[in-house]
């Protein structure tokens, strides 16, 4: 029984699944909260001969 979902679903597409019933049964304070932790900042930085250059946001954190 616990194979069928494995038919249609991936795991991570089940686990996805799963946390946004999950975030979507929560009050309203915490569900903010859950979703806030879900989004990703995404940064890109080039090395040159073994250092780091600036780091550019790719995706810029907004909630400030």
């Amino acid at each position: 029984m616990s194979s069928n979902w494995r038919n249609v679903f991936t795991y991570n597409k089940y686990t996805q699944i799963a946390a946004r019933a999950l975030r979507q049964s929560l009050k309203e304070e915490y569900r903010v909260a859950a979703e806030k932790r879900g989004q990703t900042i995404l940064r890109y930085q080039k090395w040159e001969n073994g250092v780091g250059g600036q780091q550019v946001f790719l995706n810029p954190p907004t909630d400030k």
